[in-house]
Protein backbone atom coordinates (compact mmCIF):
# COMPACT_ATOMS: atom_id res chain seq x y z
CA UNK A 1 0.00 0.00 0.00
CA UNK A 2 1.27 3.74 -1.23
CA UNK A 3 0.92 6.84 0.43
CA UNK A 4 -0.18 10.30 -1.60
CA UNK A 5 3.91 10.48 -2.53
CA UNK A 6 3.90 6.62 -3.64
CA UNK A 7 5.91 5.63 -1.02
CA UNK A 8 5.11 2.53 1.46
CA UNK A 9 2.61 2.57 4.03
CA UNK A 10 4.01 0.75 7.18
CA UNK A 11 1.67 -2.33 7.97
CA UNK A 12 1.04 -0.79 11.92
CA UNK A 13 -0.74 2.30 9.75
CA UNK A 14 -2.52 0.45 6.97
CA UNK A 15 -6.78 1.18 7.06
CA UNK A 16 -8.70 -1.77 8.73
CA UNK A 17 -10.15 -2.94 5.84
CA UNK A 18 -7.36 -3.18 3.79
CA UNK A 19 -4.89 -6.08 4.60
CA UNK A 20 -6.23 -9.25 6.48
CA UNK A 21 -7.48 -8.96 9.81
CA UNK A 22 -5.40 -10.97 12.30
CA UNK A 23 -7.54 -12.99 14.73
CA UNK A 24 -6.08 -15.24 17.22
CA UNK A 25 -9.22 -17.84 18.39
CA UNK A 26 -9.34 -19.48 21.93
CA UNK A 27 -10.32 -23.03 21.05
CA UNK A 28 -10.78 -25.38 24.08
CA UNK A 29 -10.60 -28.78 22.35
CA UNK A 30 -9.46 -28.35 18.70
CA UNK A 31 -11.18 -31.87 16.75
CA UNK A 32 -13.20 -32.48 13.49
CA UNK A 33 -16.73 -31.92 14.97
CA UNK A 34 -15.55 -28.09 16.73
CA UNK A 35 -18.06 -25.57 15.35
CA UNK A 36 -15.47 -22.91 15.61
CA UNK A 37 -13.13 -24.11 13.73
CA UNK A 38 -15.14 -25.42 10.82
CA UNK A 39 -16.87 -21.97 10.39
CA UNK A 40 -14.48 -19.37 11.49
CA UNK A 41 -10.87 -20.85 10.83
CA UNK A 42 -10.73 -23.70 7.57
CA UNK A 43 -13.19 -21.64 5.49
CA UNK A 44 -11.22 -18.48 5.94
CA UNK A 45 -7.45 -19.40 4.97
CA UNK A 46 -6.15 -16.80 3.08
CA UNK A 47 -8.67 -14.18 3.51
CA UNK A 48 -7.50 -14.05 7.29
CA UNK A 49 -4.48 -14.15 9.27
CA UNK A 50 -5.31 -17.01 11.35
CA UNK A 51 -4.27 -18.61 14.82
CA UNK A 52 -5.88 -20.59 17.77
CA UNK A 53 -4.59 -21.39 20.83
CA UNK A 54 -6.13 -24.43 22.86
CA UNK A 55 -6.86 -25.41 26.30
CA UNK A 56 -6.63 -28.98 25.88
CA UNK A 57 -4.16 -30.86 23.19
CA UNK A 58 -5.55 -30.44 20.02
CA UNK A 59 -7.08 -33.84 17.82
CA UNK A 60 -6.15 -32.89 14.64
CA UNK A 61 -3.19 -30.91 12.79
CA UNK A 62 -4.64 -27.58 11.14
CA UNK A 63 -3.04 -26.55 8.00
CA UNK A 64 0.19 -24.89 7.83
CA UNK A 65 -1.60 -21.53 7.27
CA UNK A 66 -3.30 -21.39 10.70
CA UNK A 67 -0.70 -20.58 13.26
CA UNK A 68 -1.40 -23.06 16.21
CA UNK A 69 -0.30 -22.39 20.04
CA UNK A 70 -1.62 -26.06 21.81
CA UNK A 71 -2.18 -25.99 25.42
CA UNK A 72 -1.90 -29.49 27.75
CA UNK A 73 -4.73 -29.45 28.93
CA UNK A 74 -3.56 -27.61 32.44
CA UNK A 75 -3.87 -23.92 33.56
CA UNK A 76 -0.29 -23.61 33.27
CA UNK A 77 -0.23 -25.07 29.65
CA UNK A 78 -2.82 -22.94 28.31
CA UNK A 79 -1.22 -19.78 29.63
CA UNK A 80 1.45 -20.78 28.34
CA UNK A 81 0.54 -21.15 24.83
CA UNK A 82 -1.47 -17.57 24.88
CA UNK A 83 1.06 -15.93 26.16
CA UNK A 84 3.31 -17.41 23.39
CA UNK A 85 0.37 -16.38 20.77
CA UNK A 86 0.34 -12.90 22.53
CA UNK A 87 4.01 -12.66 22.14
CA UNK A 88 4.09 -13.55 18.37
CA UNK A 89 1.53 -11.03 17.00
CA UNK A 90 -0.52 -8.15 17.51
CA UNK A 91 -4.21 -9.21 17.12
CA UNK A 92 -6.89 -6.94 15.58
CA UNK A 93 -9.03 -9.63 16.98
CA UNK A 94 -9.09 -12.04 19.96
CA UNK A 95 -11.96 -14.17 19.92
CA UNK A 96 -13.51 -16.48 22.92
CA UNK A 97 -16.10 -19.38 21.97
CA UNK A 98 -17.09 -20.27 25.45
CA UNK A 99 -17.99 -19.33 28.50
CA UNK A 100 -14.57 -20.97 29.86
CA UNK A 101 -12.66 -19.68 27.49
CA UNK A 102 -13.79 -16.28 28.09
CA UNK A 103 -12.96 -16.32 31.81
CA UNK A 104 -9.38 -17.52 31.30
CA UNK A 105 -8.72 -14.99 28.16
CA UNK A 106 -9.79 -12.15 30.11
CA UNK A 107 -7.66 -13.42 32.98
CA UNK A 108 -4.40 -13.91 30.40
CA UNK A 109 -4.97 -10.49 29.42
CA UNK A 110 -5.32 -8.84 32.47
CA UNK A 111 -2.31 -10.20 33.45
CA UNK A 112 -0.19 -8.02 30.83
CA UNK A 113 1.31 -4.98 30.56
CA UNK A 114 -0.72 -3.80 27.68
CA UNK A 115 -3.99 -5.02 28.98
CA UNK A 116 -6.28 -1.94 27.97
CA UNK A 117 -5.08 -1.97 24.30
CA UNK A 118 -5.42 -5.62 24.61
CA UNK A 119 -9.09 -5.56 26.00
CA UNK A 120 -10.14 -3.19 23.11
CA UNK A 121 -9.87 -6.42 20.74
CA UNK A 122 -11.75 -9.32 22.80
CA UNK A 123 -14.65 -10.35 21.34
CA UNK A 124 -17.09 -12.85 22.86
CA UNK A 125 -19.69 -15.38 21.05
CA UNK A 126 -22.67 -16.78 22.91
CA UNK A 127 -23.72 -19.86 21.01
CA UNK A 128 -26.48 -21.37 22.56
CA UNK A 129 -29.57 -20.10 24.48
CA UNK A 130 -29.13 -18.94 27.50
CA UNK A 131 -31.25 -21.48 29.37
CA UNK A 132 -29.28 -24.50 27.34
CA UNK A 133 -26.09 -23.94 29.67
CA UNK A 134 -25.39 -25.20 33.05
CA UNK A 135 -25.46 -22.85 36.25
CA UNK A 136 -21.79 -23.14 36.49
CA UNK A 137 -21.30 -21.94 32.59
CA UNK A 138 -24.09 -19.53 33.47
CA UNK A 139 -22.22 -18.10 35.87
CA UNK A 140 -18.92 -18.01 33.84
CA UNK A 141 -20.81 -16.19 30.88
CA UNK A 142 -21.09 -12.96 32.83
CA UNK A 143 -17.61 -12.41 32.74
CA UNK A 144 -17.36 -11.48 29.08
CA UNK A 145 -20.66 -10.66 28.93
CA UNK A 146 -19.78 -7.54 30.80
CA UNK A 147 -15.97 -6.96 30.00
CA UNK A 148 -15.98 -8.09 26.40
CA UNK A 149 -15.46 -5.35 23.80
CA UNK A 150 -18.30 -6.91 21.48
CA UNK A 151 -20.31 -10.01 22.12
CA UNK A 152 -22.00 -11.93 18.86
CA UNK A 153 -25.12 -14.01 20.01
CA UNK A 154 -25.34 -16.78 17.15
CA UNK A 155 -29.11 -15.86 16.77
CA UNK A 156 -31.83 -13.52 17.77
CA UNK A 157 -33.08 -16.39 19.55
CA UNK A 158 -29.84 -16.62 21.41
CA UNK A 159 -30.15 -12.83 22.57
CA UNK A 160 -33.51 -13.00 23.43
CA UNK A 161 -33.06 -15.96 25.87
CA UNK A 162 -30.55 -13.68 28.12
CA UNK A 163 -32.18 -12.90 31.33
CA UNK A 164 -33.21 -8.92 31.12
CA UNK A 165 -30.21 -7.81 33.64
CA UNK A 166 -28.12 -9.46 31.51
CA UNK A 167 -29.01 -8.08 28.33
CA UNK A 168 -28.77 -4.76 30.34
CA UNK A 169 -25.34 -5.28 31.53
CA UNK A 170 -24.93 -6.49 27.06
CA UNK A 171 -26.64 -2.91 26.23
CA UNK A 172 -25.11 -1.68 22.85
CA UNK A 173 -22.00 -3.79 22.80
CA UNK A 174 -24.31 -7.26 21.77
CA UNK A 175 -24.42 -7.98 18.19
CA UNK A 176 -26.59 -10.97 16.43
CA UNK A 177 -24.42 -13.11 13.54
CA UNK A 178 -26.89 -16.09 12.58
CA UNK A 179 -24.58 -18.99 12.08
CA UNK A 180 -24.44 -20.15 8.56
CA UNK A 181 -23.70 -23.67 6.34
CA UNK A 182 -20.82 -24.12 4.24
CA UNK A 183 -22.62 -25.27 1.60
CA UNK A 184 -19.78 -25.48 -0.98
CA UNK A 185 -17.74 -28.12 1.20
CA UNK A 186 -21.20 -29.54 1.90
CA UNK A 187 -21.57 -30.17 -2.49
CA UNK A 188 -17.73 -31.09 -2.56
CA UNK A 189 -18.34 -33.63 -0.15
CA UNK A 190 -21.69 -35.27 -1.54
CA UNK A 191 -19.86 -35.06 -5.23
CA UNK A 192 -16.92 -37.20 -4.11
CA UNK A 193 -18.98 -39.75 -2.48
CA UNK A 194 -21.80 -40.41 -4.31
CA UNK A 195 -25.11 -40.67 -2.66
CA UNK A 196 -26.60 -44.49 -2.05
CA UNK A 197 -30.21 -44.87 -2.35
CA UNK A 198 -30.39 -48.37 -3.39
CA UNK A 199 -31.57 -50.43 -1.43
CA UNK A 200 -34.60 -48.21 -1.16
CA UNK A 201 -35.14 -47.95 2.95
CA UNK A 202 -37.33 -44.95 4.44
CA UNK A 203 -33.80 -43.57 6.47
CA UNK A 204 -34.56 -41.78 9.19
CA UNK A 205 -31.64 -39.32 10.43
CA UNK A 206 -30.27 -37.68 13.53
CA UNK A 207 -27.14 -35.53 14.15
CA UNK A 208 -26.09 -34.12 17.30
CA UNK A 209 -24.43 -34.87 20.67
CA UNK A 210 -26.13 -37.90 22.81
CA UNK A 211 -27.38 -35.83 25.76
CA UNK A 212 -30.37 -34.57 27.41
CA UNK A 213 -30.97 -31.40 26.05
CA UNK A 214 -31.57 -33.28 22.22
CA UNK A 215 -33.33 -36.28 23.65
CA UNK A 216 -32.56 -38.69 21.11
CA UNK A 217 -35.06 -41.13 23.02
CA UNK A 218 -38.02 -39.17 21.80
CA UNK A 219 -35.98 -39.24 17.51
CA UNK A 220 -35.75 -43.93 18.87
CA UNK A 221 -39.31 -43.60 20.47
CA UNK A 222 -40.92 -41.82 17.54
CA UNK A 223 -39.26 -43.79 15.04
CA UNK A 224 -40.50 -47.48 16.40
CA UNK A 225 -44.18 -45.85 16.73
CA UNK A 226 -43.73 -44.78 12.66
CA UNK A 227 -42.43 -48.63 11.66
CA UNK A 228 -44.53 -49.88 8.78
CA UNK A 229 -45.23 -53.46 8.30
CA UNK A 230 -44.34 -53.58 5.01
CA UNK A 231 -40.98 -50.80 4.59
CA UNK A 232 -39.77 -50.48 8.43
CA UNK A 233 -36.85 -48.16 7.20
CA UNK A 234 -34.29 -47.34 9.50
CA UNK A 235 -32.71 -44.66 12.22
CA UNK A 236 -29.31 -43.40 12.08
CA UNK A 237 -27.84 -41.52 14.92
CA UNK A 238 -24.61 -39.46 14.30
CA UNK A 239 -22.79 -38.05 17.21
CA UNK A 240 -21.55 -38.55 20.49
CA UNK A 241 -22.73 -38.37 23.99
CA UNK A 242 -23.19 -39.41 27.45
CA UNK A 243 -26.80 -41.16 27.01
CA UNK A 244 -25.42 -43.38 24.10
CA UNK A 245 -24.64 -46.58 26.22
CA UNK A 246 -28.30 -45.88 27.79
CA UNK A 247 -29.62 -45.67 23.82
CA UNK A 248 -27.96 -48.85 22.98
CA UNK A 249 -29.95 -50.95 25.99
CA UNK A 250 -33.05 -49.14 24.60
CA UNK A 251 -32.73 -49.81 21.08
CA UNK A 252 -31.61 -53.61 22.39
CA UNK A 253 -34.75 -53.23 24.77
CA UNK A 254 -37.12 -52.53 21.61
CA UNK A 255 -35.21 -55.44 19.31
CA UNK A 256 -34.36 -52.58 16.74
CA UNK A 257 -30.87 -53.63 16.40
CA UNK A 258 -31.19 -54.34 12.79
CA UNK A 259 -33.30 -51.22 11.95
CA UNK A 260 -30.75 -48.52 14.47
CA UNK A 261 -27.50 -47.72 13.48
CA UNK A 262 -25.06 -45.49 15.66
CA UNK A 263 -22.45 -44.17 13.92
CA UNK A 264 -20.67 -42.17 16.77
CA UNK A 265 -18.50 -38.97 15.78
CA UNK A 266 -17.52 -39.10 12.02
CA UNK A 267 -15.80 -37.43 9.83
CA UNK A 268 -17.85 -33.83 8.83
CA UNK A 269 -18.14 -35.02 4.83
CA UNK A 270 -19.24 -38.15 5.85
CA UNK A 271 -22.34 -36.11 7.85
CA UNK A 272 -23.25 -34.77 4.48
CA UNK A 273 -23.26 -37.39 2.60
CA UNK A 274 -25.28 -39.10 4.97
CA UNK A 275 -27.93 -35.56 4.51
CA UNK A 276 -28.05 -36.37 0.85
CA UNK A 277 -28.88 -40.14 1.42
CA UNK A 278 -31.31 -39.90 4.42
CA UNK A 279 -35.38 -39.15 3.60
CA UNK A 280 -35.83 -37.23 6.50
CA UNK A 281 -33.91 -35.75 9.10
CA UNK A 282 -35.06 -35.21 12.84
CA UNK A 283 -34.30 -32.69 15.26
CA UNK A 284 -36.15 -33.40 19.18
CA UNK A 285 -34.16 -31.07 20.65
CA UNK A 286 -35.36 -28.71 23.88
CA UNK A 287 -32.85 -26.04 23.24
CA UNK A 288 -30.51 -24.96 20.72
CA UNK A 289 -28.57 -21.77 19.55
CA UNK A 290 -28.74 -21.58 15.52
CA UNK A 291 -28.24 -25.66 14.97
CA UNK A 292 -25.76 -25.97 12.48
CA UNK A 293 -26.61 -29.44 11.75
CA UNK A 294 -30.01 -28.63 10.30
CA UNK A 295 -28.32 -26.27 8.51
CA UNK A 296 -26.30 -28.83 6.83
CA UNK A 297 -28.96 -30.94 6.12
CA UNK A 298 -31.05 -28.29 4.43
CA UNK A 299 -27.93 -27.93 2.37
CA UNK A 300 -27.57 -31.29 1.38
CA UNK A 301 -31.31 -31.10 -0.04
CA UNK A 302 -32.67 -33.76 2.93
CA UNK A 303 -36.41 -32.52 4.38
CA UNK A 304 -36.49 -31.68 8.26
CA UNK A 305 -38.91 -32.09 10.82
CA UNK A 306 -38.25 -29.94 13.92
CA UNK A 307 -38.94 -29.67 17.42
CA UNK A 308 -41.06 -26.42 18.34
CA UNK A 309 -38.24 -24.17 20.04
CA UNK A 310 -37.73 -20.62 18.71
CA UNK A 311 -33.89 -21.34 17.15
CA UNK A 312 -36.31 -23.57 14.89
CA UNK A 313 -38.76 -21.41 14.15
CA UNK A 314 -36.07 -18.58 13.45
CA UNK A 315 -33.85 -20.54 11.43
CA UNK A 316 -37.57 -21.57 9.31
CA UNK A 317 -38.93 -18.39 9.03
CA UNK A 318 -40.97 -17.86 5.56
CA UNK A 319 -40.73 -21.86 5.25
CA UNK A 320 -43.87 -22.59 5.67
CA UNK A 321 -42.79 -26.67 4.39
CA UNK A 322 -41.26 -27.21 7.71
CA UNK A 323 -43.06 -29.19 9.87
CA UNK A 324 -42.63 -28.31 13.83
CA UNK A 325 -43.56 -30.74 16.91
CA UNK A 326 -43.82 -29.65 20.52
CA UNK A 327 -40.29 -31.18 22.31
CA UNK A 328 -41.30 -34.27 24.09
CA UNK A 329 -44.30 -35.24 21.54
CA UNK A 330 -43.40 -38.48 20.83
CA UNK A 331 -46.49 -39.36 18.81
CA UNK A 332 -46.37 -36.05 17.31
CA UNK A 333 -42.56 -36.87 15.58
CA UNK A 334 -44.35 -39.98 14.57
CA UNK A 335 -46.94 -38.67 12.94
CA UNK A 336 -44.73 -36.41 11.04
CA UNK A 337 -42.29 -39.17 10.16
CA UNK A 338 -45.12 -41.48 8.78
CA UNK A 339 -46.38 -38.44 6.58
CA UNK A 340 -42.88 -38.10 5.04
CA UNK A 341 -42.94 -42.25 4.54
CA UNK A 342 -46.24 -41.85 2.35
CA UNK A 343 -45.08 -39.10 -0.12
CA UNK A 344 -43.02 -40.38 -3.03
CA UNK A 345 -39.20 -40.01 -3.75
CA UNK A 346 -39.97 -36.84 -5.96
CA UNK A 347 -42.08 -34.94 -3.25
CA UNK A 348 -39.24 -35.56 -0.63
CA UNK A 349 -36.62 -34.30 -3.00
CA UNK A 350 -39.11 -31.33 -3.91
CA UNK A 351 -39.02 -31.04 -0.12
CA UNK A 352 -35.42 -31.31 -0.04
CA UNK A 353 -35.01 -28.81 -2.94
CA UNK A 354 -37.06 -26.23 -1.10
CA UNK A 355 -35.00 -26.80 2.08
CA UNK A 356 -31.52 -25.96 0.28
CA UNK A 357 -33.28 -22.94 -1.36
CA UNK A 358 -33.93 -21.28 1.82
CA UNK A 359 -30.43 -21.77 3.29
CA UNK A 360 -28.45 -20.67 0.19
CA UNK A 361 -30.60 -17.26 0.54
CA UNK A 362 -30.53 -16.80 4.21
CA UNK A 363 -27.48 -19.13 5.95
CA UNK A 364 -24.52 -19.48 4.49
CA UNK A 365 -21.02 -18.95 5.40
CA UNK A 366 -20.18 -15.54 3.07
CA UNK A 367 -23.18 -14.29 4.64
CA UNK A 368 -22.29 -15.01 8.31
CA UNK A 369 -18.94 -14.20 7.65
CA UNK A 370 -19.55 -10.48 6.41
CA UNK A 371 -21.56 -10.04 9.52
CA UNK A 372 -18.47 -11.00 11.56
CA UNK A 373 -16.44 -9.29 9.59
CA UNK A 374 -18.62 -5.90 10.43
CA UNK A 375 -18.38 -6.98 14.06
CA UNK A 376 -14.31 -7.32 13.57
CA UNK A 377 -13.76 -3.68 11.85
CA UNK A 378 -15.82 -2.48 15.64
CA UNK A 379 -13.07 -4.03 17.47
CA UNK A 380 -10.06 -3.56 15.47
CA UNK A 381 -7.74 -0.69 16.19
CA UNK A 382 -8.04 2.16 13.78
CA UNK A 383 -4.19 2.03 13.61
CA UNK A 384 -4.83 -0.96 12.08
CA UNK A 385 -5.97 -2.71 8.39
CA UNK A 386 -7.48 -5.70 7.23
CA UNK A 387 -9.89 -6.95 3.95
Amino acid sequence: MLDSDGRPVPIDRQDAAVRRLKVLHLILMLGETNGQYNEHCLPLIGERDLSISTYFAPRLTPPPEITMFAGDGTLRGFYRSLGRALDTDDYDVIHAHAPQSGVLLLLGVLARRRSHRLRRSLVYTVQDSFYDYRLRDKALMVVPLVTFHRVIFCSGSAYESLPRALKRLVRDRSRVVQNGADIDRVDRAIAAAPVDREDGRFTVLSVGRLDVVKDPFAVLDAFARSMDRDDPGRLIFIGGGRLGTELEARIDRAGLRDRVTLRGLIPREEVFVACAEADVFVSTSNGEGLPVAVLEAMAAGCPVILSDIPPHRELAEDAGFIPFVQPGDVEGFAREIRRYRAMSSDERREIGRRCRAHVSARFTLPIMRTATDAVYLETARPAATHR
